[in-house]
């Protein structure tokens, strides 16, 4: 009786906390050539970095307005400010979009194995989380996705592309997700979009169901300020706004956000290093025997096999980092890498090639056995 007693005093959390799963990321000791979190590898844009270098103490000081920016954003996104809402990374753009739509016994619908932030977020909010396995292929899997909607979804979250597989959805399939589900928020996460070049930020307003999130984190190179964006029908922008800190985004954010989204000439080569290094790391891990799957991100998935783990400590001796995936659904023996720009690409090229040769690893270690690395990707 004791015991009961002593436990009735503890304070214990919402079910629902006790349930949800955990996000751990391993960013201890990340003092090495960051090709493990998609993170822009080189720096931002110059034009920031001077915009930093103007502010002041007294700035410092004062609470941020987001209004005024998130003016300015959407006008360089063709879009009215009542459309968007300017937010404290993407995570923070999924958690409120949760927040704001999802009922305890509501159904949410993922496609995995894909960003681990929407589990956490959706468990907050319901037990009715339901996810769609994608095959080996990792292709998006349209048809099992649509038939997987019920009248009590009442959120879907698209990555595309998709992290950590770098594969994509079509607008074509988006939309049609969208008009399946009326009912239903759609959110296309488009975190990587730059990488890509397809985008879905073209129809919010057209479609009443449809919110875009994007980040500034990847291409802008701003992941150190937490900055992100929802842009959608102004109704449902504005139920999340409802549910948004009025100070949730950060003043040297807010600051330099306009010279980043100003400096395309810097996006343009950034974006551009990103291309061709992808390029650049397909084709060694085809000389190397290595699977790999297509990619329109700024990474690029690879098959190890069970010594993925000792991969990525040998990596990280020669002084780069790799992200082990293995897990993700479907994943076992997954390694990813981040693609950077050109001499960055260079050296990580360098260290898997001697890695891999230190390890004696062999195609045949694959989860693949044939170890076939063309075939499975596929040129766009």
């Amino acid at each position: 009786m004791s015991a009961l007693i002593e436990q009735t005093k503890t304070v214990q959390p919402r079910k629902a906390v006790l349930a949800m799963p955990e996000y751990h990321p391993p960013l201890a000791g990340r003092d090495a050539l960051r090709l493990d979190f998609n993170e822009n590898t080189f720096a931002p844009s110059p034009s920031v970095l001077r915009k930093l270098r103007q502010l002041t103490s007294e700035g410092l000081t004062i609470y941020p307005e987001r209004e005024p920016v998130e003016h300015i954003t959407a006008t360089h996104f063709g879009l009215d400010s009542d459309q968007i809402l300017l937010t404290n990374g993407v995570d923070e753009a999924i958690h409120l979009a949760c927040c704001a739509f999802l009922d305890e016994g509501d159904e949410a619908l993922i496609c995995t194995p894909t960003f681990f932030m929407y589990d956490v977020s959706i468990s907050l909010m319901t037990s009715g989380l339901k996810r769609v396995q994608s095959d080996d292929s990792f292709r998006f899997p349209f048809d099992r996705f649509i038939a997987a909607i019920t009248p009590q979804t009442k959120l879907i979250i698209v990555a595309s592309p998709n992290n950590p597989t770098g594969a994509t959805a079509s607008r074509e399939q988006l939309l049609a997700i969208a008009a399946a589900a009326p009912q239903a928020v759609l959110m296309v996460d488009e975190a990587y979009f730059h990488f890509h070049g397809e985008t879905a930020i073209e129809d919010v307003g057209k479609i009443p169901n449809l919110i875009v999130a994007r980040t500034f984190s990847k291409a802008y190179g701003l992941a150190n300020l937490r900055i992100g964006m929802l842009a959608g029908n102004a109704r449902l922008i504005s139920f999340i706004r409802k549910v948004s800190s009025p100070y949730n985004v950060n003043g040297v954010a807010l600051a330099v956000l306009p010279d980043a989204l100003a400096d395309r000439t810097y996006i343009d080569w950034y974006v551009d290093q990103v291309r061709v290094g992808r390029e650049r790391i397909f084709e060694a891990l085809r000389e190397l025997g290595v699977r790999t799957w297509p990619s329109a991100a700024n990474f690029v998935l690879m098959d190890i096999g069970p010594r993925h783990k000792e991969l990525c400590a040998i990596m990280r001796e020669h002084g780069v980092l790799l992200r082990d995936r293995s897990a993700d659904p479907g994943c076992e023996g997954y390694v990813r890498i981040t693609v950077g720009v050109d001499h960055h690409v260079t050296t990580g090229i360098a260290a898997l090639k001697w890695s891999l040769a230190k390890m004696g690893w062999k195609p045949a270690e694959s989860r693949s056995s044939e170890g076939k690395s063309e075939g499975e990707r596929e040129y766009e």
